[in-house]
């Protein structure tokens, strides 16, 4: 079995749980959790080393804020990556983190669902992308039986994929800038509208967790 990480302990890190888990439904909290533990283990995976290599303070708050922008905190006046990212490198200037640290948390959210760039702008942007997208069952064949039961019994799924694009599109039809055509959220939001559910939550109930 894998060694499950613990969760980061610092006055900023419960200000992000606090607010995540009080602006997203359960499911969707649940999936920011799992997404830093998937991206902490994905790390040992590659051999990328904590403190040298990547700043497991950043990936942990890159992972617990990235979807707050689907969440009752944010505004749909931009894309949800973009109001997330906004969101977070508020909580973190708040807590007085230098510019460089707000840049790369902020990178990191925008960039989470963008494929063949966020693995492309350094270790944490990428394993942001990773733990978000093994969550989703991709590329998660690395992790061990026993460890993703614990891990799902800490942290339930409770109808991922739907609670997500759900969350996706409440926000979306809010302005014109928050689902661009093209975009994730624009492709939801239509996905939903025309079929009535998404290819993503379709790939993730094939997907080794299921939704």
């Amino acid at each position: 079995m894998q060694s499950v990480p613990d969760l980061i302990d610092t006055a900023v890190a419960r200000a992000a749980i606090q607010l995540s888990q009080s602006t997203e439904s359960p499911s969707v909290f649940n999936h920011s959790v799992r997404s830093y533990l998937f991206g902490e283990l994905l790390a040992a995976h590659e051999g990328l080393r904590p403190g040298a290599d990547y700043d497991s303070e950043a990936l942990f708050l890159g992972c617990v804020l990235h979807d707050l922008g689907a969440g009752s905190a944010a505004a749909g006046k931009e894309r949800f990556e973009v109001e997330g990212a906004d969101l977070a490198a508020a909580l973190l200037t708040e807590h007085g983190y230098e510019r460089a640290m707000v840049d790369a948390v902020w990178e990191a959210i925008a960039l989470h669902t963008s494929f063949g760039i966020a693995d492309r702008r350094g270790p944490l942007c990428y394993l942001v992308h990773g733990g978000v997208g093994v969550d989703f069952g991709r590329n998660a064949d690395f992790i061990d039986e026993p460890t993703a039961t614990v891990i799902h019994t800490r942290y339930p799924r409770l109808a991922m994929a739907s609670s997500l694009m759900d969350a996706i599109v409440a926000v979306a039809p809010r302005s014109p800038a928050a689902a661009p055509p093209y975009s994730l959220p624009g492709e939801v939001l239509r996905e939903r509208q025309t079929d009535g559910i998404t290819l993503l939550e379709l790939a993730a109930s094939h997907a080794r967790w299921g939704e």
